[in-house]
């Protein structure tokens, strides 16, 4: 039997022609890739880096104008002030006590609404839309019908408040502690319910009704149907809507500021960035409380994938 040999040279093209093609899928793939990477770097990551450096200058407004960031000299004493001082951890304990309640209530509200507009019902449409209006509002106008609403004087809420049994005097819920707390709180979880509800509309339609037919003619009451049929397939929505809500509560500002300016012990973590920044005109605290609370928003991220990660190796 003979054997045919490739003649000497023909490999050499072959791989140029593999070596070409290969370069050319890598340029395309960045030059799709480039735009997010632009806008990734220009966003997210230039910011950052700029807030590290404010961090570590001791500068003032005039001299980033004359000079720029680099203006001043090189201090790490807003990092320690800001880690050693009791108003950053105070303002983290409110955050963390803001968000996980705001979290909780507005999951838990929305789960609630999306189980009541499970089922049929006249005119289900119109009130489905109706319940997305907190979330769509703008946030002035919303904020500005609270503080009316509450206002100590004129508001309706203490008209009414002061006629029941044991209320003397009205209350100020903006503006003494802990209301105003309760009030922001309470306030979140109204504006963001609708936004649970959306996601948790969209698997409770999609439950299979055999599953909980079966246990109900098995004999299951119908909290039982829910807690060991319906729940447990909403859990990972309601892992997912806890994580983003989390996400966006803490680093919440605008509804807290619109509605207290972080008085009455309000001051989120935001809120105190902002004080410090426009109203001390502490251009390295600022910069300083937020790198901080940078770090420890990543190291509840980090925590979380940790483990969820080990949750679905196992």
């Amino acid at each position: 039997m003979s054997t045919t040999t490739a003649p000497p040279g023909t490999t050499r093209p072959a791989r140029r022609r593999e070596a070409t093609r290969a370069g050319g899928e890598a340029r395309t793939g960045w030059l799709f890739t480039a735009p997010t990477v632009i806008i990734t770097l220009a966003i997210i990551v230039v910011p950052i880096l700029w807030n590290i450096v404010l961090a570590t200058r001791d500068v003032s407004f005039l001299e980033i104008a004359r000079e720029g960031i680099f203006a001043g000299s090189f201090s790490l004493d807003a990092f320690v002030d800001t880690v050693t001082g009791t108003g950053f951890w105070r303002s983290l304990g409110v955050t963390i006590v803001y968000s996980v309640a705001s979290t909780a209530g507005s999951i838990i509200v929305g789960l609630v609404a999306a189980l009541v507009f499970r089922g049929a019902f006249r005119g289900r449409g119109p009130l489905r839309a109706l319940m997305l209006l907190p979330y769509v509002a703008p946030v002035v106008a919303v904020a500005f019908v609270w503080q009316v609403m509450l206002n100590p004087q004129y508001g309706v809420v203490n008209h009414y408040l002061v006629k029941l049994p044991g209320v003397g005097e009205p209350i100020d819920f903006l503006g003494l502690a802990p209301w105003a707390l309760i009030t922001v709180i309470a306030f979140e979880i109204w504006r963001y319910f609708p936004f649970a509800f959306l996601f948790l509309s969209a698997r409770v339609v999609a439950l299979p009704r055999d599953v909980e037919e079966a246990a109900l003619i098995d004999g299951a009451t119908p909290s039982q149907n829910f807690r060991h049929v319906v729940l447990p397939q909403l859990m990972n929505t309601i892992a997912l809507l806890s994580v983003l809500r989390l996400i966006m509560t803490f680093n919440k500002f605008d509804d807290v500021y619109l509605l207290t300016g972080g008085a009455a012990g309000t001051e989120v973590a935001a809120v105190r960035v902002y004080n410090q920044l426009m109203g001390s005109f502490d251009i390295p605290g600022a910069a300083a409380t937020a790198v901080v609370l940078a770090i420890v928003l990543a190291l509840f991220l980090t925590g979380y994938f940790a483990l969820t990660s080990r949750r679905d190796d196992a």
